[in-house]
């Protein structure tokens, strides 16, 4: 008996819809996380992309514990001298709130080439519509 490896194109990649009012920023990133890199499946190789799309709705409703909307940071450094930007949360949300689960979700897949190209597979939008209606995505009910 051998133990089953996807090879590349072998899997079929469905679209998932996910609604973000009222949930955990962690805790959604974690299923958003597995469904990218296809751990929900049994075909599931760690080598190849084994993942599906996701489409997220309602991005700026999600909602963190505790006081982390004033106390969580998020740097980006330009590699210029006095180049180091520092964000809270709460400004965050105000401008890009679909960066504050792009950045939860980026640091749960693999840091590498496959990462890269799960990632391109997520797809955010702060409103409740979206484009990809054609391509028939199933709605998703989380119980977090």
């Amino acid at each position: 008996m051998s133990t089953f490896m996807a090879k590349k194109g072998e899997t079929e990649q469905g679209w998932h819809l996910i609604d973000a009012t009222d949930q955990v920023v962690g805790r959604l990133a974690v299923v958003i996380a597995n469904i990218l890199r296809g751990k929900h499946r049994p075909v599931y190789t760690p080598n190849q992309d084994t993942g599906e799309f996701v489409i997220v709705v309602n991005v700026d409703k999600i909602k963190f514990t505790g006081k982390k909307w004033q106390q969580k940071s998020y740097q980006s450094y330009s590699h210029y001298p006095g180049g180091l930007k520092t964000r809270t949360a709460e400004q965050l949300r105000q401008k890009h709130p679909e960066r504050i689960l792009e950045a939860a979700v980026r640091r749960m897949v693999p840091r590498n080439r496959l990462g890269r190209k799960q990632m391109e597979k997520l797809k955010m939008y702060k409103g409740a519509d979206h484009p990809h209606q054609a391509q028939e995505p199933k709605k998703l009910e989380l119980d977090l």
